[in-house]
């Protein structure tokens, strides 16, 4: 019924130029208009393998309440360390049990949160 194979998962922002700012140069990921779509300013982030998530804007954004994505790592401590070197602070929830860096060690998979310009919740996860 469905066609998994272009399926995509999206979230507002209410600035898109900060957005493309923190994305592609904070946190390194490749960030572009979506073709045909620019003077509406939609962007997407390029997951690679054909996997984009669209980002759009919203002036009345409201930031989620929950992670709207997750990035895996290989070596967490290693990413946690560059995104605060590169003026990234990492979330700590009272649910959780965080290390001085913020990583949950509680067992697999090892996560940590941080927040773009726009309040959502982006996840560090190390399988």
């Amino acid at each position: 019924m469905f066609d998994t194979t272009r399926a995509f998962g999206s979230f507002a922002v209410p600035d898109t130029d900060a957005a493309r700012e923190f994305y592609g140069t904070t946190l390194g990921l490749d960030v572009r208009p979506v073709p045909g779509m620019e003077e509406h300013g939609l962007l997407q982030i390029d997951l690679g393998e054909g996997r984009v998530v669209l980002v759009y804007p919203k002036p009345d954004h409201a930031p989620a309440v929950f992670t709207v994505l997750n990035l895996p790592v290989d070596d967490i401590d290693a990413a946690v360390d560059e995104l605060v070197r590169r003026g990234v602070t990492m979330l700590r929830y009272d649910a959780f049990e965080h290390d001085e860096k913020g990583v949950v060690r509680g067992g697999e998979p090892l996560v940590a949160w941080f927040a773009d310009p726009a309040g959502n919740t982006i996840g560090l996860i190390q399988e």
